[in-house]
């Protein structure tokens, strides 16, 4: 069985501003030494998807440069992972929905003559075994697959919600319901569409020209394509709970994370450093794959030389190049090539690539993007009204520091450090 994944990354993501002011959600570091997108695209390639193509559109100069980077060495012989930007070969317009962004690449669908076509989002953290949704799809004898998971009603407003009947298969699609409906045999709770999309290749060949030319149309899978489709073809709910992944714990089952705001983003980040987290990092059955740059380990220097001098950290992800010269972190997630000096204290934050912290920074609840330099003695989250004043401050009460955001890598005062890209 063919399969031809298609990643759709070309969303703003302008919820998560403003991490993606300048580079696009998909390329949002997550993890330390991650992006976003690097899950997805995992999840296909240890599934066995030797073949992906990923749509980017907006702000994609980051994200290019990380799958160019790093993705071309990971498909197997006569396999791919290879961006595609918009060609305008049938719309001199961008792409103005998911549907619209298949239809103006239906040439790469013509060219690889797939059995299926997998349509996957790329802005979310979870592991699937793809494998298993292409086996409940052939058995089903579906034209269309659509994965899913219960979320509580409260929730559900955020995504596509189904109706199915007692086989599973699809007997409702509303795209983010003021009101969802709740699962029959478990109340409170609605059955909530991932995003993630299986079709018989000639279905979505043939769906996707009809919708282009219907003028009343979002070009949107979830608002306009499925609910139209569940009538007239076979379509079927794959239930994302029953996805076991090599190696995992039961208890990671149906983890699954949005990154749509910047509050979910710093809980998923601080859920990794606990000291079990569901999102199980060091799973070799699975890895999690990304750019490997050569780049020496992470480094811990002094000790009680002075009073409160301890370069040392707790519950914490400190990645490759890190020099921790007297500084404290707890709850914390490093990115490659972070300098924390002596005696600054920084707590249930994430600092991105390149980060400089002066001595006696206090630092908490904050995301520090690429390259910003903090000057000595600098406080941050200790007094939002004040950063509001200068930064960006969630509605929960997360401070964000963009890139130029005190001084900016590369100008006097830092250390011009290697990059990874945006």
């Amino acid at each position: 069985m063919e399969v031809l994944a298609l990643v759709l990354a070309g969303g703003e993501g302008t919820r998560l501003r403003p991490l993606t002011d300048e580079r696009a959600k998909p390329a949002v570091p997550f993890g330390g030494r991650y992006r976003i997108i690097d899950f997805v695209l995992s999840n296909l390639v240890n599934s066995g998807i030797q073949k992906v193509k990923v749509l980017t559109q907006y702000k994609s100069d980051s994200l290019l440069k990380h799958l160019l980077r790093t993705w071309s060495r990971y498909a197997g012989f006569g396999g791919f992972v290879e961006p595609v930007p918009p060609q305008m070969n049938v719309s001199r317009d961008w792409y103005v929905g998911s549907v619209d962004a298949v239809f103006q690449n239906l040439n790469v669908i013509d060219d690889e003559q797939p059995d299926l076509v997998a349509v996957f989002g790329a802005d979310h953290v979870y592991k699937m075994d793809v494998r298993q949704m292409v086996k409940f799809h052939t058995d089903m004898g579906a034209s269309v697959t659509v994965a899913a998971r219960p979320v509580p009603v409260h929730e559900a407003r955020r995504f596509g919600c189904i109706s199915v009947d007692a086989e599973g298969r699809i007997t409702g699609f509303v795209e983010k319901p003021d009101v969802p409906p709740e699962m029959p045999n478990r109340p409170g709770f609605a059955l909530a569409s991932m995003g993630n999309y299986l079709f018989n290749t000639d279905v979505l060949v043939r769906e996707a020209l009809a919708d282009a030319d219907r003028l009343d149309s979002r070009h949107d899978f979830g608002r306009d394509l499925l609910p139209r489709l569940f009538e007239r073809e076979p379509m079927y709910v794959y239930d994302f709970m029953q996805n076991a992944v090599p190696g995992e714990e039961d208890r990671a089952r149906g983890y699954w994370v949005d990154i749509g705001t910047i509050e979910t983003y710093h809980q998923a980040s601080m859920d990794l450093v606990s000291v079990s987290p569901v999102l199980n990092l060091y799973n070799h059955r699975w890895p999690i794959r990304t750019t490997y740059q050569h780049l020496p380990p992470a480094k811990f220097v002094f000790n009680l030389e002075g009073p409160g001098r301890r370069g040392y950290a707790t519950d914490s992800l400190v990645s490759e190049g890190c020099v921790i010269s007297g500084g404290h972190l707890e709850m914390c997630i490093l990115s490659q090539n972070v300098r924390l000096n002596s005696f600054a204290h920084v707590s249930q934050c994430i600092l991105f690539e390149g980060v400089s912290v002066g001595r006696r920074c206090r630092i908490r609840r904050a995301i520090i993007d690429k390259g910003v330099h903090i000057p000595e003695g600098c406080t941050i989250g200790y007094d939002l009204e004040e950063d509001r004043k200068q930064w960006f401050v969630s509605d929960e009460g997360i401070v964000v520091v963009p890139k130029g955001g005190i001084l900016s890598r590369g100008r006097p005062g830092t250390q011009d450090l290697p990059s990874a890209g945006g």
